[in-house]
């Protein structure tokens, strides 16, 4: 699932000037879409590249035919209206204006309710029956309206709850273990804006179960065309990446963060391992290293399985002498499964063991080494069940 952060920026933040410090710094936080007054679309896309909703005043279909305001990427209904009890909620829903805006054709993309009480929240469900993106903000009460939602609510509607910190955003996001799609955050404070797009990313990752594995050859194979990833993120002392020889079995090297007599540490680098080796990334697949170039993302990876993001600036590849390092691992059958890598011979390549980082150089026999195994074969980065042999 995807998540989104909407900052709230309508007229009821303020004048302009405070509506556009809050939008900047939403931008500079990293927000998905900025939610404002129709008049406000233009200003916000001088500001900066984000996905812009507007809240619909009168006849949508009508304005956008005369062309009153420039077109937001979605429309949103229920603000001035039914949805935030500015009109009163008919008590047969299949009249109301606002589903019928959002059942008309170009007529709004998505319902604004607030949650008074039961009935508002039946509202919702039925906006949400309708609308592409429906936001509900809760008034004297959240939690459960929002429960009752992500329980009846299906994949047709992108569900978002009103907030006002991170915290809060974090229990939207884990809400019956499901959460919310989005939030719409309404604050003017930039760290809480920083923290509440942090909380997004946390939520959209996954966290990896590491094992061990017997290392049973350390071998040094020759020259190879080797390739150091380095990032335009810095990586922290016990971060690094998933490498190997062989998808099934990645193994753990931690990024260049530690000092020593000859080098400087390179805290935004992993010396990955050949050209032919494949790297982990965010959308669990994996690419090969002579692929990576700038701009690409990959899968940073700390030892207890936490994941993150990091952006490839450069993928520079070097001939430099090799080590194959071969280790072995029992799986759930009981069988024992084989797999291995090539990394670089030197002192500055770490990988992780059971005794913590262990340079590659002192890496011996007998050794256990952490990787990341599934049992699974890939074809072009993608988990595929087929029958592949890797040796």
């Amino acid at each position: 699932m995807t998540r989104t952060v909407w900052l709230k920026a309508d007229s009821e933040v303020g004048d302009w000037e405070a509506r556009k410090r809050r939008i900047t710094a939403g931008l500079e936080a990293g927000v998905d879409w900025v939610l404002v007054d129709e008049h406000d679309v233009e200003r916000v896309r001088e500001l900066g590249a984000v996905e812009v909703a507007a809240f619909a005043h009168g006849d949508v279909q009508v304005m956008e035919a005369e062309g009153e305001e420039p077109a937001p990427d979605a429309t949103i209904v229920g603000k001035d209206g039914e949805g935030d009890g500015t009109v009163d909620l008919p008590a047969d829903f299949s009249g109301s204006a606002d589903l019928s805006a959002l059942r008309a054709n170009g007529g709004g993309d998505g319902g604004y309710v607030r949650i008074f009480d039961e009935n508002y929240e039946a509202f919702a469900e039925a906006v949400a029956a309708e609308a592409d993106y429906t936001i509900v903000v809760g008034e004297d009460w959240q939690i459960i309206p929002l429960e009752n939602l992500i329980a009846r609510v299906g994949e047709e509607t992108h569900l978002i709850a009103g907030v006002q910190t991170a915290e809060d955003a974090r229990t939207a996001y884990e809400t019956l273990e499901i959460g919310a799609d989005g939030v719409l955050l309404d604050t003017d404070d930039p760290d809480e804006i920083r923290r509440t797009v942090e909380v997004r990313d946390e939520a959209g990752r996954e966290t990896l179960a590491l094992q061990y594995a017997e290392v049973t050859a350390v071998e040094q194979t020759g020259s190879a065309d080797r390739v150091c990833i380095d990032t335009a993120n810095l990586m922290d002392h016990d971060e690094g990446m998933l490498v190997g020889s062989m998808s099934r079995g990645l193994f753990f090297v931690h990024a260049e963060t530690a000092e020593s007599p000859y080098v400087a540490s390179r805290p935004f680098r992993v010396n990955a391992g050949a050209v032919h080796a494949y790297v982990r990334t965010p959308d669990g697949g994996t690419k090969y290293l002579s692929e990576l170039q700038s701009g690409d993302e990959v899968q940073v990876v700390d030892s207890e399985g936490h994941t993150r993001e990091a952006i490839v600036g450069r993928a520079k590849i070097e001939k430099r002498p090799m080590f194959r390092i071969q280790a072995e691992l029992q799986r759930e059958d009981g069988e024992t499964d084989r797999v291995e890598t090539l990394l670089q011979n030197a002192e500055t390549i770490k990988v992780r063991t059971r005794e913590g980082r262990k340079a590659v150089t002192d890496l011996e026999v007998g050794d256990e080494i952490a990787l990341y195994y599934e049992d699974t074969a890939r074809h072009f980065g993608e988990a595929v069940e087929e029958s592949i042999i890797e040796k």
